[in-house]
C-alpha cells in the first residue's frame, strides 16, 4: 500500500462513522456474504436476509431447509463474521 491509499482509506473510514454510515454498510454486507457463502443451494431458497442489532435474520421458504441450517448456526455464524472481517453477527434467526 502507497501512502494515498493509506490516506483515502483512512478518510473513507472517518466519512462513514462521522456519518454514521457503518452500520447500513455492516447490513449489505451480511446480506451480501450470506449469499457468497450459502452459494446456489440454499440462495435458492432464501426470501429475505437483513442484519438487525448484531442478529442474522434469514427467512426461508423451505421448512426442512431451516431444521437443516439450524444445527450448523454457530459455525454459519463463524463463516459469515470470517467473511465480513469482524464479529457482526452474533446470533441467527432463521424463519
Amino acid at each position: 500500500m502507497n501512502e494515498d491509499e493509506i490516506k483515502i482509506g483512512a478518510l473513507l473510514s472517518k466519512f462513514l462513522k462521522t456519518n454514521n454510515l457503518e452500520k447500513g454498510l455492516e447490513k449489505v454486507d451480511a446480506k451480501d456474504a450470506w449469499y457468497k457463502i450459502m452459494k446456489n443451494g440454499v440462495s435458492n431458497y432464501t426470501t429475505d436476509v437483513h442484519l438487525k442489532n448484531k442478529t442474522l435474520y434469514v427467512s426461508l421458504s423451505s421448512s426442512t431447509l431451516r431444521e437443516e441450517l439450524s444445527y450448523g448456526k454457530e459455525k454459519i455464524i463463524n463463516l459469515l463474521n470470517e467473511a465480513l472481517e469482524k464479529d457482526a453477527i452474533k446470533k441467527i434467526v432463521l424463519r
